[in-house]
């Protein structure tokens, strides 16, 4: 008889699938190809007492993933806000944190940026300076200290289901233990049901704040990859390009050196920042 459930932990192949009762099974996939991600709803089927096979996947209403001409790595599905987590210490890179909204932009998916770690005062300033562009076109920018203050994430997080992303030493994991206090025994729960014995940030996984409300761990990421994306995708996703896109003199204008591209000249009248503008185009490169 067919179940259902929704993936609440994603290790490799391995998967761990909660029905609505609130029961929980290890699952696998059938076959060889995987296309699984936490926070998936899917249909499955006991293949034994301790174990399942998942024979179906749900349409998504969101996927936020990454790729390179090699693979894709599935981050979170039915997410409705990306929560990009950055400190002040140590170095965030501001290319990850572009890809990833990027990524977000191409799935409508809220955005939320944390900016950890904001008792460190003497760093503070710096952190802000970098980030001001963001939250010039509109992004949501909140600071806090995730080991003394991560309630003041909670009223961002009610009714949706979010998804933690970020470079390694952010501090997701103390976001998430601050929030979420059962969260290493779940960890362990998780660990134990797919036997992989690995710490939370090697898999993702989903923990309820409440019942409309939930948190997808993700492990961190050193690179997010773009190549799923096609060049009107990319462009769309900036969103301050939006008002020009279409008004270039020629329709396939790749806003490079073609005359009367109208980005160009956005960017010369200091409407387009010259370092947004520039990580477009890196990324527009590796698609090439």
């Amino acid at each position: 008889m067919s179940l259902r459930g929704r993936v609440v932990a994603a290790h490799g192949r391995q998967y761990v699938v909660e029905q609505h009762d609130g029961t929980r099974l290890p699952c696998f996939p059938r076959g060889k190809r995987s296309e699984i991600a936490c926070g998936d709803e899917v249909e499955f089927v006991r293949s034994g007492p301790d174990q399942g096979v998942i024979e179906r996947i749900a349409p998504r209403r969101s996927l936020l993933y990454r790729s390179n001409e090699i693979r894709q790595k599935l981050i979170a599905a039915n997410v409705d806000q990306l929560v990009l987590v950055v400190a002040t210490e140590p170095a965030f890179s501001d290319e990850l944190l572009t890809r990833a909204i990027v990524a977000a932009e191409s799935q409508d998916i809220e955005i939320l940026v944390i900016l950890n770690k904001s008792d460190l005062a003497d760093r503070l300033p710096a952190a802000r300076r970098r980030l001001a562009i963001l939250a010039g076109l509109g992004y949501r920018v909140i600071e806090l200290c995730a080991r003394d203050h991560a309630e003041d994430l909670r009223p961002f997080l009610g009714g949706r289901t979010s998804v933690l992303v970020g470079q390694s030493g952010m501090g997701k994991s103390t976001l998430v233990n601050a929030l979420i206090p059962a969260a290493g025994a779940a960890t362990r729960e998780i660990s134990q049901a797919l036997d992989s014995g690995k710490h939370t940030t090697t898999h993702a996984c989903l923990y309820h704040l409440d019942a409309a409300s939930h948190l997808i761990d993700s492990p961190g990421l050193q690179e997010f990859g773009l190549g799923h994306l096609g060049r009107s995708e990319i462009e769309h996703a900036f969103r301050e390009f939006r008002p020009w896109l279409g008004q270039c003199r020629f329709r396939d204008c790749r806003h490079d050196r073609e005359p009367g591209c109208a980005l160009r000249q956005a960017l010369a009248a200091g409407q387009v920042d010259d370092d947004r503008f520039a990580a477009y185009h890196r990324i527009i490169a590796e698609q090439r």
